[in-house]
C-alpha cells in the first residue's frame, strides 16, 4: 500500500479533509485495502488512524502535532445524530515526574492544541462501523477565553501532580480539561511524585478534553 504524501500546506490539508465529508469509513478503507473491524473494542484507535492515513499525517505515535510542518494536530470526534460529541477527546500523556520548570506555554498540551483540525465522524453504536460517515472538518484555534480555561485547568492539575496528589485527581477536576488513567490495563505502572517528594508507582495518566468543551467548539461553527 502506497503511503500518502503529507499535504504541502494548509490549503491542501483542508481540501483533502473537505473531500472526505459525506464519505463512509468503509469507502476509504476499501480504497486503501484496509479491513473494517466489526467493532472498536480491540481497535479503539482505528477510525483516527484511518483518517490520519488518508490525510497524510506524519507524527504516528510521536509526541508532536500530526502535521508538525503545518503546526496542526488532527482529532477525530465521534458525534451523535444531533452533532454532539459522544466521548472525551484524548490530548496526550501527562508527565508525572521531572516537572520542575514546566509551564503551560512549553507543555505538550499547549503545543498540541495550538491549532486542531477536527474531523467529526458518526459514532452512534447502532451504525455499523463501515457505514459511519465523515462530517465537515473544522480548523480551530483556541480563542483567548478557551486558552484561559485550558491553561487554568492544566496549571491546577499539574500543581496537584507536583504535590504528589495524583491519586486524588478525578475526571471531575477541571472545567474543560481532565486527567484520567491512560493505559491498556490497570497493571501498567509508571513513576509519579509521592506526597513526601519521593517517587511512587501509579497508572499512567492522560489529558482529555471534556465533551462540554468540544461541544462548544462544534457549536461555534455549526450552531
Amino acid at each position: 500500500m502506497k503511503a500518502i504524501i503529507p499535504p504541502e500546506n494548509l490549503t491542501e490539508l483542508l481540501e483533502r479533509a473537505n473531500m472526505m465529508a459525506g464519505v463512509s469509513l468503509a469507502q476509504i478503507a476499501t480504497h486503501r485495502g484496509i479491513p473494517v473491524p466489526k467493532d472498536l473494542k480491540r481497535d479503539k484507535g482505528w477510525v483516527g488512524q484511518l483518517i490520519e492515513m488518508e490525510l497524510g499525517a506524519t507524527a504516528g505515535s510521536k509526541p508532536e502535532q500530526d502535521f508538525l510542518h503545518l503546526g496542526v494536530e488532527l482529532k477525530t470526534i465521534p458525534i451523535n445524530a444531533q452533532g454532539r460529541p459522544l466521548e472525551t477527546t484524548y490530548v496526550c500523556v501527562a508527565p508525572l515526574t521531572q516537572i520542575e520548570g514546566l509551564t503551560w506555554e512549553n507543555s505538550l498540551v499547549c503545543h498540541k492544541l495550538q491549532r486542531v483540525l477536527w474531523v467529526p465522524v458518526e459514532g452512534e453504536r447502532h451504525i455499523p462501523i463501515g457505514d459511519r460517515r465523515i462530517g465537515t472538518p473544522i480548523l480551530w484555534q483556541p480563542d483567548p477565553n478557551e486558552l484561559r480555561l485550558l491553561k487554568q485547568d492544566w496549571e491546577e492539575i499539574m500543581e496537584l501532580i507536583a504535590l504528589g496528589k495524583v491519586e486524588k485527581l478525578t475526571a471531575r477536576h477541571g472545567e474543560v480539561l481532565q486527567l484520567r488513567p491512560k493505559a491498556a490495563n490497570s497493571r501498567s505502572l509508571t513513576q509519579s511524585i509521592a506526597e513526601n517528594g519521593s517517587v511512587k508507582m501509579t497508572n499512567p495518566r492522560g489529558f482529555y478534553l471534556k465533551t462540554t468543551f468540544t461541544a462548544m467548539i462544534l457549536d461555534k461553527v455549526f450552531g
